[in-house]
C-alpha cells in the first residue's frame, strides 16, 4: 500500500485543492460514509496539521474517511514528517507539500520505479510545472533560468513531492532536522539511486512578486548554508556556478537579460541571508503567501 504524508501548517487556503486532486480519480471506488473505506486499498493519505491556528484540519477531515488527520501542537515540518511516519501504513511512501498539486496517476507513476528491486532506484520525484503567467516579469525571468539549471533539472528538490521505497525511507529518516529538507533528501541519494519521473507532474505555484521571490531565495540561501555546515560544501551540489550560467547564455543568447535578473536575485538573497547565517538562525521560515492565492 502506498502512503502519502502531507505536512500542513496553516494551509487552509490550499489543502483542499491537493486532496481533491489526489482523490478525484478514485471517487467512484471509495465510500465517503464508511470508516473502513478511508482508503481504496491502494493509497493511504495522512495529513499532519502541525501547530495550525486555521481551518486546515477541518478542511482536510471534510474530504471524508479516506483522509486521516493527525494534529500536533508544534509548528515544525520535521516533527510533522515524523508524526506522519508514525501513522502511515505502508510503502512506497510519498511526502507531499500541502501547497502543490499532484494527481493519483502521478502518484502511481512515482511508485512504479520503486517497486522494482533490481532497478536500484530508492527515491523518485515528478517533473515540475510552474505556472508563471500571473507573476511579475522579474519572477518570470528568474524562473526561465532556474528551471534550466542542471542541478534543478536532475535533483529531487524544489518539487514539493518526493517518493521513497522502504530502503530509501531509512536513509531519509536518518537525516537531522534541516530547513532544506528536500535538498538534503535529494543529496542523500546518488544520481543512480534517484529518478525524476517524466510521466508524473506536480504543479508548483511560484511567488508572484519580486518581494516574495526574495523571501524564497533568502530562505534557500540560509537553508543551503545549513546543509553545507552539516554535510560539507562539496556535497551541497545544488549551488549554481558561473560556468552553468555561461553555458546557458552560449546555448540560448536570448537568456542574457534573464541571467542578469537571476544573478541579481542571488546576490541580494545572499546578502540578506548573512545575518541569519551568522546568528545560526535556521528556524525562521520566510513564507511566501502569494503562491497560496487563488
Amino acid at each position: 500500500m502506498t502512503s502519502i504524508v502531507i505536512p500542513a501548517h496553516n494551509e487552509a487556503r490550499v489543502i483542499g485543492r491537493l486532496l481533491d486532486s489526489l482523490l478525484a480519480d478514485s471517487a467512484e471506488n471509495a465510500s465517503k460514509d464508511s470508516a473502513e473505506d478511508f482508503t481504496d486499498g491502494e493509497t493511504d493519505i495522512v495529513v499532519v496539521c502541525n501547530g495550525c491556528t486555521d481551518d486546515t484540519a477541518r478542511i482536510a477531515a471534510g474530504r471524508g474517511p479516506r483522509v486521516r488527520v493527525v494534529e500536533i501542537p508544534v509548528p515544525s515540518k520535521h516533527a510533522a514528517l515524523r508524526a506522519g511516519d508514525d501513522h502511515a501504513l505502508g510503502f512506497p511512501r510519498l511526502y507531499v507539500d500541502a501547497d502543490v498539486v499532484i494527481t493519483r496517476a502521478g502518484v502511481r507513476a512515482l511508485t512504479e520505479p520503486l517497486a522494482d528491486d533490481g532497478s536500484g532506484v530508492l527515491a523518485t520525484a515528478p517533473e515540475r510545472r510552474i505556472p508563471l503567467a500571473s507573476c511579475a516579469w522579474p519572477v518570470r525571468a528568474y524562473y526561465r533560468v532556474w528551471q534550466r539549471l542542471p542541478a534543478v533539472r536532475e535533483g529531487l528538490f524544489g518539487r514539493g513531492v518526493i517518493a521513497v521505497s522502504e530502503a530509501g525511507h531509512a536513509r531519509v529518516a536518518a537525516l537531522p532536522p534541516l530547513m532544506a529538507d528536500d535538498l538534503a533528501a535529494s543529496l542523500a541519494f546518488t544520481p543512480r539511486e534517484r529518478l525524476v519521473v517524466d510521466a508524473a507532474e506536480v504543479v508548483v505555484q511560484p511567488p508572484r512578486t519580486w518581494a516574495d521571490l526574495m523571501k524564497r531565495r533568502v530562505r534557500a540561501a540560509v537553508s543551503t548554508a545549513q546543509v553545507e555546515q552539516r554535510q560539507g560544501p562539496e556535497d551541497a551540489s545544488a549551488r549554481t556556478s558561473a560556468a552553468d550560467l555561461r553555458a546557458l547564455v552560449r546555448a540560448e543568447p536570448k537568456l542574457l537579460v534573464s541571467v542578469a535578473v537571476f544573478v541579481a536575485a542571488a546576490v541580494v538573497a545572499r546578502r540578506r541571508a548573512r545575518k541569519a547565517i551568522r546568528a545560526q538562525d535556521f528556524g525562521t521560515w520566510l513564507r511566501d503567501d502569494s503562491s497560496r492565492q487563488d
